[in-house]
């Protein structure tokens, strides 16, 4: 029994539809019925077929347009130490250098790989490199997870 309503509820859509569809051919069949003797009949035909799929076209526009909704989970943070103290053991052991950690930080402030190029007078291309060997050595694959890291190991504020 549990398997019918999981399998109703997540085809409601498609059930939905096949039951207007279904509905709306019992309707055009009528209507094919009722107007044979009338000379118009094409005409009133081919009108419902055209508001038919225009309502169609409506509804499934509507459907495919909506946005889709994305829930980030924040942390919320009540206080803030007063102090920061580099972890410069974990800075060792992850054998990370001076310049990879002004990156880091300079990553932590939001500013794109240009803008910390710029920042420390070297090359987009050299800060690339920079990136690749954090994100190898703190294990992470982007931007946001190795700030998030660097952070939970009091690598930088």
């Amino acid at each position: 029994m549990p398997n019918a309503v999981n399998f109703l509820v997540k085809n409601k859509s498609t059930i939905l539809y096949g039951v207007f569809l279904a509905a709306l051919l019992f309707l055009l069949k009528w209507l094919e019925l009722r107007f044979i003797i009338i000379n118009h009949a094409f005409e009133i035909y081919v009108g419902a077929i055209a508001v038919l799929f225009t309502a169609l076209g409506i509804w499934l526009a509507l459907k495919l347009s909506k946005p889709k909704t994305i829930l980030i989970e924040k942390e919320i943070f009540t206080e803030k130490p007063s102090t920061f103290v580099l972890n410069e053991k974990e800075l060792n052991n992850l054998n990370i250098s001076k310049r990879e950690l002004e990156v880091l930080q300079l990553m932590s402030e939001g500013l794109s790989n240009q803008e910390i190029a710029t920042k420390l007078f070297v090359s987009l291309n050299t800060i690339k490199t920079h990136n690749a060997r954090l994100f190898e050595k703190l294990e992470v694959k982007r931007r946001t997870q190795a700030i998030e890291t660097a952070k939970r190991l009091s690598l930088i504020p």
